[in-house]
Parts: C-alpha cells; structure tokens; sequence
C-alpha cells in the first residue's frame, strides 16, 4: 500500500507539537509494553493505550480511521505471523513466546505521531529474538539515510539491504509514509529501492518510516476481518516504526519519551 498524497513541509512550531504527539504516543506504547504478558487480551492493552492517550489532552488517531470499515480500536495488535493492522480482541490472550507487534497513533493538537515495536512475550526461539533484532536495527540504519539532499531511494535500499543480508524479507505492499496533520501524507517511503531515486528528503519533511519484515517470503494475504495482514506462507513478522522529522542537522526522532 502506498500514498500518492502531497508533500507538506512543517515549520518548526508545527515539529515542537508533533514532537509532543510523538512524546505521548511513545507513552501509551511503553504502557502497553509493560502491560503485556501471559494471559493479557489485546483488548486489555488496547485500553491501556486509549486511557494514556486521553489522559494527556490527546486522541487516538487509529479509531474510526477510514479503510474496509472504520478502523475499531486505538491500537494494532499483530501477532507472530500477523504483519500489521491486526484488530484487538476480549477473547484473545497473549501466551508465552509469542512475538507482538504494537502499533498506535496520537492526535495532538492536530498533529500526529506514530510509531510502533515488536516484543516478546516470555521466552521466545532465538529466531525470534534475531527477527526482532535485525527489524529494528533495520529502522535505526533507514533513519540515518534520513538526511537532506537524501533521496527517498537512498533509506529504502539501505533498509532492504540490511534485512536482505540476513535471509529476512521486505513487504513490497506496504510503506512508510509522511505525517503531520494526516495521518498518511507524501512522500511514500518503501522498505526496499534503489540508491539515489526518488523523491529528495527536504528539511520540514515528517516521515513515519516503517521496516516490516517477514521471514520466509515477502508476499502477504489479508484475513476476512479485512484489516489484518498476515505473511503468505505463516512463518513470523515483525514491525517498528518511529515518526522523524529532516532538519538541517539530520534526523530527528519524534516519537521518544
């Protein structure tokens, strides 16, 4: 899935209120990591991650987004080989050595900041924590790329090659994209490409970036629920994401405490 939508250039005030929308959603998602265990329901988490949000004057800006049917929760909750967008649940529990993927989005004055991570639940298979950590250093590898006069092509390659070293693969359905006060904006960014094409990174840009990785095949189906998408094949996903604004400096990550 990619967005064909405008390039909107935030001015520094605009960044300092999605770095509070960063700072919140980065909140709800350490509340949920702590919350997640054996036996928890991701409609537990769910909650768990509205009532941050709201408590901080903030809004989910998941709930009722437009897609099949409007979107019925704060968060994502995609388990194991469930990619992204998986529909939180009363009746399913986390069990141990699980891998979960979190994803959430807070609106804030306006603004949006959204990120994501995955996590084991217990104990889980060395191949597990290896998917994980090769996902996320992928994401911190893209983020570097994240520089002015940078091209679009120039973070997707590098994203690609890294998973790619490793045996792993990317999702070519799915990208990460601009933020600010929509949720989806210009430029999209693909977690695979080619050195120096693409749209030129601008400072005033804000971009989700998004590795999802599979680790059997980068083909991907989505269930009758019409939201969650799950590998091809069933073998494990995971997924990180952090909100980055291009400044004259570099990248600059939104989405922390």
């Amino acid at each position: 899935m990619s967005w064909d939508r405008q390039i909107v250039l935030k001015s520094p005030r605009e960044i300092e209120i999605m770095r509070e929308a960063g700072r919140i959603n980065a909140l709800a998602l350490q509340a949920v990591r702590e919350a997640a265990r054996p036996g928890v329901t991701t409609a537990e988490l769910d909650a768990v991650a509205e009532e941050v949000i709201r408590s901080h004057g903030a809004t989910p800006a998941f709930k009722g987004y437009p897609g099949p049917y409007p979107y019925p929760a704060t968060i994502t909750v995609s388990i194991n080989d469930e990619l992204v967008h998986g529909i939180p649940s009363k009746r399913r529990k986390l069990r141990e050595g699980d891998i979960v993927s979190i994803d959430c989005g807070t609106v804030y004055k306006g603004y949006v900041g959204d990120s994501a991570f995955t996590m084991g639940i217990g104990a889980i298979s060395p191949e597990a924590q290896r998917l994980l950590e090769v996902t996320e250093r992928a994401l911190y590898i893209g983020i570097e790329q994240m520089r002015p006069g940078n091209r679009v092509g120039d973070v997707s390659a590098a994203i690609q090659r890294y998973v790619e070293s490793h045996g792993y693969h990317v999702t070519r359905e799915y990208t990460g994209h601009g933020v600010g006060r929509e949720m989806h904006e210009g430029p999209s960014v693909p977690n695979y490409g080619t050195p120096g094409r693409g749209v030129m990174l601008r400072v005033g840009m804000v971009i989700a970036l998004e590795p999802m990785v599979l680790v059997g095949t980068p083909k991907t189906r989505v269930l009758p629920d019409k939201w969650t998408v799950v590998s091809a094949d069933g073998s494990l996903t995971a997924h990180f994401e952090h909100t980055v604004a291009i400044t004259e400096d570099g990248p600059d990550i939104l989405t922390v405490v």
